[in-house]
């Protein structure tokens, strides 16, 4: 497993512009989107929420945050752009939504902005990150935040990754004294303010964290500002008691970064590295998003998703491991390992292991390159698998399941159709809403849609509803999405017109948020 590969495979652990998918897309009248549909196989009792994923490799339509049920219903998708980490989040004690979105680097890295929106979608913060940065094109960017990291601690602070391009002597793994290198960098930055409050970087703990131990191998393809060597491969951080805890992909190992900065230990994923004893099946490699639970001064739960492959070594099945981990005699026991054995994954590279309750003990785990989400119940059965796209042709960084209640700021959607000389076809949507059951559907002799009368009940079908009126020959038409008998959001008024095949587009969806 400890194979050493070329430096050069980093660019691709993160650019999926590969084979064509040819996964279903979802049309629909009321939007202008094409996100995958999503296929979804459940096997046993799972956890409420919804499945919050950032598909790219898609057409570009389908390249957004998206939300679905577990019916396999689109319930939301934001701007058309490359995102990671979309999920909810508690900040300032309320639930919101965050999600990073920028441009993602070939070489494996991102340059973005982290947006927090609340439950009527409004973006109500938007965190960026200005320091001392050089880019492998020797441009500027308005924001230098990771796409790997953007994870809200219980401070109201967010946790960010950053990589910067360093010269650096590296003789002494192969490579020219001129050399340049990815410095793996974090930040912790106040939300409402948007000021630095801790940085720390990798490239000044030569010491702790020696190049020597990384697992990415040299290549003659690198080590130049446009393609400078990733040692590090920094893709997750955690807030501590006393400080953070760090992953390191090419390292395979976690390390304790103490509040003043010094690194204190290393748990590695290969024995005989570290500071820990580990059992057998404790071992990962290429690991990412590193979480901590139930921490004392004893030790803690420590969770992570093993890749065990990356795009040029497939070395084991990927599984989602957690580990109780004694501080006090320094081992690590593993306890749980999850591995769905009917459907064996090989993830070459991103992934995300979301512990869903800790009274149910779900877990879901991203399985990053490759286009599923699978829930494992607290038996480590797999209950639940999501696929929005083929395997290796599109990815999502990360995948979560959230519970999350919205009622958008913007109006529902509709489009109404002359079918007929006495039929009219009317879909409706509404971007976002969670908490509407069924649509009233009104028409009106006035374009204000004053005096309306009651038309049908359409009951809610998915992201899109659909209802065939007759006798409605000419005026207008209205909309209302509710729950019950309750009014929670009405759409425009829309002109109905005479010609068979004509339509009327009213309320477009609104995905403003994040732009």
């Amino acid at each position: 497993m400890a194979r050493r590969l070329l430096a050069a495979t980093s660019a691709l652990l993160l650019s999926l512009e590969a084979a064509a998918d040819n996964f279903p897309f979802m049309t629909l009248q009321t939007a202008p989107f094409l996100p995958p549909q999503v296929s979804v196989t459940k096997s046993g009792h799972t956890d409420p929420g919804y499945i919050f994923v950032g598909p790219r490799g898609n057409q570009e339509l389908g390249t957004a945050a998206l939300i679905y049920d577990e019916d396999a219903n689109l319930v939301y998708q934001g701007p058309q752009e490359v995102t990671a980490n979309f999920k909810v989040q508690k900040l300032f004690n309320e639930d919101v939504i965050t999600f990073w979105a920028g441009n993602m680097m070939k070489l494996g890295f991102g340059y973005g902005i982290v947006h927090i929106l609340d439950n009527t979608y409004r973006e109500i913060y938007t965190v960026t990150l200005q320091d001392n940065f050089v880019s492998p094109d020797g441009q500027p960017r308005d924001s230098y935040i990771d796409l790997h990291e953007s994870h809200v601690t219980h401070r109201n602070t967010l946790l960010v990754t950053a990589y910067n391009v360093t010269q650096h002597d590296l003789t002494s793994i192969g490579g020219r004294p001129d050399d340049h290198m990815l410095d793996g960098k974090f930040y912790e930055i106040d939300i409402a303010t948007n000021e630095i409050v801790f940085s720390w970087s990798a490239l000044e703990h030569l010491r702790d964290i020696p190049l020597e131990d990384s697992k990415q191998g040299w290549g003659d393809d690198v080590g130049s500002q446009e393609t400078p060597y990733d040692a590090y491969h920094i893709n997750s951080v955690e807030l501590m008691e006393d400080g953070y805890i760090i992953s390191l992909r090419h390292f395979w190992s976690g390390y304790f970064v103490h509040n003043n900065g010094s690194v204190l230990w290393r748990l590695g994923g290969d024995k005989g590295t570290g500071d820990f004893e580990i059992d057998d099946n404790a071992s990962f490699s290429w690991q990412h998003d590193i979480r901590i639970y139930n921490e004392t001064e004893e030790g803690f739960q420590m969770s992570l998703f093993n890749n065990a492959n990356t795009p040029t070594d497939e070395v084991a099945a990927t599984t989602g491991l957690s580990f109780d981990v004694d501080m006090v005699n320094r081992k690590v026991h593993t306890h749980r390992v999850l591995n769905d054995t009917d459907d064996v994954i090989h993830s070459v590279s991103q992934g995300s292991y979301q512990l869903l309750s800790e009274d149910t003990q779900h877990v879901l785990l991203g399985y990053g390159s490759i286009a599923r989400v699978k829930e494992y119940d607290s038996e480590n059965n797999e209950v639940l698998t999501v696929q929005f796209g083929e395997d290796n042709a599109v990815a999502s960084y990360r995948g979560y399941k959230c519970q999350w209640k919205a009622t958008p700021f913007w109006k529902p959607a509709m489009v109404a159709q002359r079918t007929g000389p006495d039929s009219i076809l009317v879909h409706m949507s509404w971007n976002g809403a969670t908490e509407y059951d069924n649509w009233a559907v009104y028409s009106s002799a006035y374009s204000d849609g004053s005096d309306p009368k009651f038309e049908a009940i359409v009951e809610r079908t998915g992201f899109e509803s659909r209802i065939e009126l007759h006798g409605l020959p000419s005026g207008f038409l209205q909309v209302t999405a509710r729950k019950g008998d309750i009014p929670l959001g009405t759409s425009e008024v829309a002109s109905l017109q005479t010609e068979v095949g004509t339509e009327t587009e009213v309320g477009s969806v609104q995905i403003e948020a994040g732009n």
